[in-house]
């Protein structure tokens, strides 16, 4: 196995209305990633990363049910099976950030891995939910209307090119997930947004880099582009980039394009990172065990 590995980024805007239904949402937008993966993979791509729900709007903008039937189950769910075909096809690994139905209904924002022989290794649920509003329209990022906390622990992936771990979005923002999933081995984490211009803007090229940094390795970001209606809550501003152990920005996308980013990581890379920057060797773990039980 080589220890230079393509990684694939995918940016990009949602091109229907949020009033059209949610299955017009759905195929639209799965017509038009399927299309920005093949084009990944020309450009060399092995992993690939798509946004956060990439298959329709950032609908968390509203509390509205009519989203829940965006949800599938997974890996059984028409979109899971439809990607691991195409991983099979083009040999990639696939990243594949969907809304998830478990059940009846109980409701998941999570991303399942796909490997490059079109298997299902297994999934992520973001664990840390958001609920706050923007403006004075009533819209905001309210995700506890749509999603249960995750409670599949913080895996990682063994894939044909390497060992890959999931962080979604608001996830970002807590350096203690980041910590397990390089504990677990993680080489290269992801992490599927939607983020809009405004408050937390400035910490979109500072949080991750972070986390790259203390835990020895890359970091894949990924946000779309543009605006959606109705709601026009704010500007998706891209700019979805790779960055390295070190903290260097690796491939960098722009703010309002749809786009395929492709930057290299290297293993080898990680393992001198490491050996320079002992933080694993020098780590106390016997003295943060009260951590948990602190109060905020």
């Amino acid at each position: 196995m080589s220890d230079k590995v393509q990684i694939g980024l995918i940016q990009a805007s949602h091109d229907v209305d949020g009033n059209e239904p949610v299955e017009v949402h759905k195929q639209t937008s799965i017509e038009k990633h399927i299309k920005l993966v093949r084009e990944a993979a020309e450009k060399g791509a092995q992993i690939i990363c798509l946004q956060e729900i990439f298959y329709g709007p950032y609908f968390c903008s509203e509390q509205n049910s009519k989203w829940y039937d965006a949800a599938e189950e997974i890996p059984n769910g028409p979109t899971t099976v439809q990607f691991q075909e195409l991983a099979k096809e083009l040999g990639v690994v696939i990243v594949l950030p969907i809304y998830e139905r478990e059940g009846i209904a109980t409701y998941y924002n999570t991303a399942a891995v796909i490997d490059a022989d079109g298997s299902y290794l297994g999934k992520y649920r973001k664990h840390h939910i958001p609920q706050v509003g923007v403006g004075d329209k009533g819209y905001g990022f309210w995700e506890k209307y749509y999603f249960k906390p995750g409670n599949l622990g913080y895996p990682v992936f063994d894939t044909a090119f390497a060992k890959v771990g999931v962080y979604i979005c608001y996830d970002r923002h807590f350096p203690e997930g980041a910590r397990v999933l390089g504990l677990n081995g993680a080489e290269v984490v992801f992490n599927p947004s939607a983020t809009v211009a405004g408050l937390s803007e400035y910490l979109w090229k500072l949080e991750q880099p972070a986390h790259a940094v203390a835990n020895g390795y890359y970091l894949g970001a990924i946000n779309r582009v543009g605006y959606e209606g109705p709601w026009n809550m704010g500007e998706f501003y891209g700019q979805s980039y790779l960055v390295n152990p070190r903290g260097e920005f690796v491939a960098t996308g722009s703010r309002d394009q749809d786009e395929v980013i492709i930057g290299e990581m290297n293993k080898k890379f990680i393992r001198e990172v490491r050996d320079t920057w002992q933080f694993y060797r020098d780590r106390r773990p016997e003295t943060y065990e009260k951590m948990g039980q602190l109060l905020p």
